[in-house]
């Protein structure tokens, strides 16, 4: 790996001050739009999922179309679900209901495609954006590969499905609690082809722990995904990730892939970061941008705030009429309401 301090180009830390934070959040936005910032990196400050979204679609809008841009954070316990999914068949809504407000967690619909997956310390979110022609659905995810077996994670692979897998070699002990990792949902929904010859996610001993999902616009593409380092909360995500009303509700929208899910191991977060953005540096040579964002700067940018707005308020799905016919719910889905 990489030392972050020993890449070179201009490192360019934003760390506002409470007098100072509005014209410092300016200077940044100018220095993702210049035109010269032509390879930008920025680690979060905040674990607001709401924040973390706006800002990575605020780049995903204002930085240059030539230019490539690595944005890392970590949300606090959140359930991010795609662009087009119905909550009320990928979250066990009444579970988190049934949360008290000191372990709350937040309920998101990104703007990307894909399927639902979940966030918490535990687990990095990184982000790249790049001009369309440069985008291909696993370049980044090997450069998250290179990245973790640069930690000693050995394992680690792209499968078919473009998601990052770990294959445990020696196979684990039938009594290890991680070894029976809970199912959750997959967070693409791209299809395997029938000659794909690379690990399979629930073949013995491979474990997903990366899932991603995309945005292509004419000017820009998103690639983003998560990686299960050290959750916590990996006991239980399964049990909210299904949905208890799923066996009745039909409706239009993009299901998740369940898949068997494990903790790659490495507790320190920034350690993984740090590896991430080495990797990048190599693909890409000197930084133009070295920046440390947080909730300063969406508070700053009125287009980061308004992306918060919506973000709180998108959670909407599909309509369903229902019927009943031998014991079970039959619906058919139409227009869309709010959840």
């Amino acid at each position: 790996m990489l030392p972050l301090r020993s890449i070179p180009g201009t490192l360019f830390r934003i760390r506002p001050s409470i007098h100072h934070f509005n014209r410092q959040t300016r200077l940044v936005s100018a220095l993702a739009a210049s035109p010269k910032s032509k390879t930008q990196v920025y680690t979060s400050n905040s674990r607001d999922p709401y924040v973390n979204l706006s800002i990575e679609h605020h780049l995903l809008q204002t930085t240059p179309s030539d230019s490539t841009v690595l944005f890392l954070y970590t949300n606090r316990p959140s359930i991010v679900i795609g662009r087009n999914q119905n909550p009320w068949l990928e979250v066990n809504l009444p579970l988190l209901k049934s949360l008290p407000s000191s372990d709350a967690i937040d309920l998101v619909r990104r703007r990307s495609g894909g399927g639902t997956v979940f966030h918490d310390e535990g687990n990095v979110n990184y982000s790249v954006i790049c001009p369309p022609a440069n985008f291909d659905r696993d370049t980044h995810a090997e450069m998250v590969v290179r990245a973790l077996r640069s930690l000693g994670v050995e394992g680690a692979a792209v499968n078919c499905r473009h998601d990052i897998v770990m294959t445990l070699t020696p196979p684990p002990s039938s009594s290890g609690t991680s070894a029976t990792a809970p199912a959750a949902t997959d967070a693409t929904t791209a299809s395997a082809g029938a000659s794909c010859s690379k690990p399979k996610v629930n073949a013995e001993n491979t474990f997903k722990i990366s899932g991603s999902a995309y945005k292509l616009t004419r000017l820009r593409s998103l690639h983003h995904g998560t990686c299960l380092l050290s959750s916590p909360n990996l006991p239980r995500i399964g049990s909210f990730l299904r949905s208890p009303a799923e066996p009745f509700i039909k409706a239009r929208g993009v299901e998740s892939v369940r898949s068997r899910i494990r903790n790659v191991g490495i507790a320190d977060t920034s350690t993984f970061e740090d590896a991430v953005i080495g990797e990048f540096g190599k693909m890409y040579g000197d930084f133009t941008v070295r920046g440390e964002l947080g909730e300063r700067d969406a508070l700053g940018e009125e287009k980061v705030k308004k992306g918060m707005r919506e973000l709180q308020v998108s959670c909407d799905c599909l309509l369903f009429s229902f019927s009943v016919t031998a014991g079970s719910l039959k619906s058919a889905s139409g227009s869309s309401e709010s959840a």
